[in-house]
């Protein structure tokens, strides 16, 4: 627990607002990737599909773009960041085990290698300076 507070000490007194803009964009496109799952299911049922054989397909449809949606708006405002970002990682490093296991698509690959390693980043940085975890924890 006290490294969690000494990571908070230094990401604040390091934070920096190209930074903050990155974690927005990151949330934002988590937010997007969610709602476009929504939307066209029948896409996500197809990215599942290498591994709906193990079980847990319907499951996995219905944590993803949930897990997507909610954890970028969270990750937008800095609302419980590393949480939101720890419920990403397990769709994140499905991601690229699927590409993988299934039909190589690069675009794909490289999109959630360099989402995941900035969800990695965020992770230990934390939310920053400019979130609403920052807010809340000052007004004690």
């Amino acid at each position: 627990m006290n490294s969690v507070k000494e990571l908070n000490k230094w990401a604040n007194t390091h934070t920096y607002l190209p930074i903050d803009l990155l974690r927005i964009a990151l949330g934002v496109f988590l937010f997007m990737k969610g709602i476009s799952f929504i939307t066209n299911i029948q896409y996500l049922a197809d990215l599942i599909s290498p591994i709906d054989k193990i079980g847990g397909g319907m499951f996995l449809i219905h944590y993803i773009a949930p897990a997507h949606m909610v954890g970028g708006i969270m990750i937008v405002f800095g609302l419980l960041t590393r949480w939101a970002i720890i419920a990403q990682l397990p769709i994140l490093i499905s991601a690229i085990i699927i590409n993988f296991m299934g039909e190589m698509h690069s675009q794909n690959l490289l999109l959630a290698l360099f989402t995941l390693a900035i969800c990695v980043f965020f992770l230990f940085y934390g939310s920053g300076k400019h979130s609403a975890d920052y807010y809340f924890k000052m007004q004690k």
